[in-house]
């Protein structure tokens, strides 16, 4: 396991670790959750916890040391009956040597480890505030080893956050998860592509559903990266809209926001078509003027620049169409600076252009970054982070509003990889131009 991402990503945290002073990180997985009675929620491990591991087994705890270097995992016993009924576990013996880890424990031990591994540390590295429970375990193992200060053993006498060193780690993704994410991104662009050619009149957002989880599922994704939204008519203008049961009509569009979770990474794709494989002339004339911005946005995406840059562009390609369509009005709106500069724009555009992307499809990275006299510009994009660009308009009915927008939502989202020199898209594989859409329609 020496070539392993996971143990590499522990030997990074645990150099970081000591840069911060040293101590012992401690990180859980997720829990399991009922759902109802008998039953609970599919399981899925948490993040950070599989960034360090890959291991997807729950009632888990990786613990890094970094006054030896070592990392350590507690994970549940082999149990021959509970296998009968749950399925296969690793045990520590096997997962300590499947997963790279200098040593490995049952999880019934680690309220007797813990205290013994946080003696005379100089500071636990965890989660603060994120879980009750752990609060309260945390606090626990602090009271066991404070109640051997007399035989002269040491408490950790600080904490800090251990997110801050893995969401920095993770913000730039290493070939290993790129690779992962372009095969993500390629299996919901084939779901897409199922939902476009499967769209008429008479179906159901329902339907449109099915057939995406179903190409997902089928290429093996374990998930859907995030609830599926399935909007046709005015349902495309509420931002997070879920798959209902209203009827595709003739004439409307349909936009879906969609994507699947493959080993632990999201993607996340929105096209928006005709239900009936033929824009009309303000359907089209609105989706042209956001797949421009969209490309304003992709040309400005490149290592060096603002993370706020790309969103900047796609507001002037935005601001300029709707003072080209009358959306926004010339005599009161003003020119494109006056409706940059007032915002007017967000009464049709009202979310940002773009937010990271990587095990979780909001993922985690700050956005801003320290600048001199307490300010906090605009976080500087570099090489291998990874971002969705998805611009959008969303008219909604109102008397100041052309008949002909009303009710029409688009929104075109892909995922970036960003480059020294540009950005590389993984989500292609779906068509955004609006006349290779009606082709494929057609096909």
């Amino acid at each position: 396991m020496t070539d392993s991402p996971y143990r590499a990503r522990r030997a990074r945290a645990i150099e970081q670790m000591r840069q911060a002073g040293g101590g012992l990180a401690i990180v859980p997985t997720a829990p399991e959750v009922a759902r109802n009675r008998d039953s609970d929620y599919p399981y899925r491990h948490d993040s950070y916890f599989y960034y360090l591991s890959g291991f997807t087994e729950p009632e888990a705890v990786v613990v890094l040391d970094s006054r030896n270097g070592q990392s350590i995992l507690f994970c549940r016993a082999k149990n021959e009956e509970r296998e009968i009924w749950d399925g296969f576990r690793y045990g520590p013996e096997a997962a300590r040597e499947a997963f790279g880890f200098d040593a490995a424990y049952p999880i019934d031990e680690i309220d007797t480890r813990l205290p013994q591994l946080m003696a005379d540390t100089p500071a636990l590295f965890y989660a603060l505030g994120a879980s009750a429970q752990q609060d309260r375990q945390v606090r626990h193992w602090l009271n066991t080893v404070r109640a051997q200060s007399r035989t002269g053993v040491s408490a950790p006498a600080a904490a800090h956050d251990i997110r801050a060193i893995l969401d920095e780690m993770r913000l730039i993704k290493d070939a290993h998860e790129i690779d992962i994410m372009a095969r993500a991104g390629k299996i919901s662009a084939d779901g897409h592509v199922r939902a476009m050619k499967t769209s008429r009149p008479g179906l159901r957002e329902y339907h449109l559903e099915a057939e995406l989880l179903y190409e997902f599922r089928r290429h093996g994704s374990q998930f859907p990266a995030y609830t599926s939204i399935v909007a046709t008519g005015a349902n495309a203008t509420v931002l997070h809209y879920r798959a209902g049961d209203t009827e595709l009509r003739d004439g409307d569009l349909c936009l879906i926001d969609a994507a699947c979770e493959l080993d632990g990474y999201a993607s996340d794709i929105t096209r928006t078509f005709p239900v009936n494989g033929r824009f009309t002339p303000a359907q089209r004339e609105l989706y042209d003027i956001v797949l421009a911005s969209q490309q304003a946005a992709i040309d400005a995406t490149r290592a060096g620049v603002a993370f706020d840059a790309p969103h900047n562009a796609a507001v002037r390609v935005l601001a300029q169409g709707m003072l080209d369509t009358g959306l926004l009005k010339r005599d009161t709106a003003g020119s494109v600076d006056d409706v940059i500069a007032d915002k007017s724009f967000s009464r049709f555009y009202m979310h940002r252009t773009g937010h990271w992307i990587g095990m979780d499809v909001h993922d985690c990275g700050e956005y801003r970054e320290d600048g001199p006299n307490g300010e906090r510009p605009w976080r500087t994009l570099a090489a291998n982070m990874v971002t969705t660009i998805e611009p959008g308009i969303y008219v909604r009915p109102a008397p100041d509003i052309d008949e002909r927008y009303w009710n029409i939502g688009i929104r075109i989202e892909d995922d970036a990889v960003v480059t020294a020199t540009g950005c590389t898209l993984l989500t292609r594989d779906v068509p955004v131009d609006a006349d290779e859409i009606e082709a494929l329609m057609r096909g």
